[in-house]
């Protein structure tokens, strides 16, 4: 228990560090701000996922004393609760039988993590929305009055030969909350996946490391989809965070279009390349991500990793 409690002041010291530094507003600070759930996942699935909320609940504490109550709620809720949460359901297993006797293990699917990561990306987003008020256009007057403020102070309000500011405007008020549902959708990803490398190199990662090429999304994902999708075209706030929820559950898909793409590539000459080219092109021209959603969701409807597998490759990747 002593351990368990000097890592998670460890954790939570780390994290609630790496949250702060982007009120330096350097690009640095903003990268290890990305990092801030890392400690706390490492906590989590390293040490138990007590040492997790521990440090969630420590970071939280030194924020609010230090920064303030609204330092303390943005962490909380936004960073050490969800990233505890995944780290808990990370390391859920139960003993099923096998061949006949008990004592096999069956660990959380890894797809209904990355299901996880991308409604809590959506639900962080939706609080942060309500925050600024609980109408779409209130919303909207608020984010589009802190734009013009950052504009302002740094005396680019009017830029001589280029679109108007004000439609710019509009445009990033527009796409903020479900580009930033798909950043969080990332970020929340990419840390459970970093923490567990780092635990499973520590020798501390309980369950057996998984094969990410065969994670398939919950069978209840596609309708939660559509009716994301349709609840987008409702008016005001609903509309809106719908569309949210519809944002991060496209990552998710791309996500999973990544894992049909590292696995029916397997054995082919030119993988590598194939692999980097895919990667690049998403990272440098955006637009490809929607592509590799349009991959996962043929997945779920027609098993292409099935269909690709050989005959001695073993079964296909199971439908959960």
């Amino acid at each position: 228990m002593v351990q368990v409690l000097l890592v998670a002041i460890g954790a939570g010291a780390a994290a609630a560090l790496l949250f702060a530094s982007v009120a330096t507003s350097s690009i640095l600070a903003t990268l290890l701000f990305y990092l801030s759930s890392l400690p706390i996942l490492i906590a989590a699935m390293g040490w138990t996922h007590v040492a997790g909320l521990l440090g969630a609940l420590l970071a939280a504490t030194g924020l609010g004393l230090t920064l303030g109550f609204t330092f303390c709620l943005a962490f909380l809720f936004g960073v050490g609760l969800p990233a505890w949460w995944l780290g808990y359901l990370a390391l859920l297993g139960r003993t099923v039988a096998t061949n006949g006797s008990a004592g096999g293990m069956e660990w959380y699917p890894i797809g209904r993590l990355v299901l996880w990561a991308a409604i809590i990306g959506s639900l962080v987003i939706a609080v942060a929305v309500l925050n600024f008020g609980t109408d779409k256009e209130t919303f909207q007057t608020e984010m589009r009055s802190a734009f013009e403020r950052g504009l302002r102070a740094q005396d680019q309000t009017q830029i001589p030969g280029r679109t108007d500011p004000s439609r710019i405007l509009d445009i990033l008020v527009a796409a903020l909350p479900p580009a930033a549902a798909v950043l969080l959708t990332i970020l929340n990803t990419f840390n459970l996946w970093l923490a567990g490398r780092v635990v499973k190199i520590s020798g501390r990662l309980r369950r057996p490391w998984p094969d990410l090429s065969t994670m398939t999304l919950p069978g209840i994902t596609p309708g939660i989809l559509a009716a994301a999708i349709a609840g987008s075209f409702l008016p005001d706030l609903p509309g809106m965070l719908s569309g949210v929820l519809a944002a991060s559950l496209f990552m998710a898909y791309a996500l999973m279009g990544f894992a049909v793409l590292h696995n029916i590539t397997r054995g082919m000459g030119g993988r590598a390349f194939a692999l980097v080219g895919a990667y690049f092109a998403v990272v440098v021209f955006g637009w490809p991500i929607l592509a590799m959603s349009l991959l996962g969701l043929a997945e779920s409807a027609f098993n292409i990793r099935g269909r690709f597998a050989s005959p001695g490759a073993g079964p296909p990747a199971p439908r959960i």
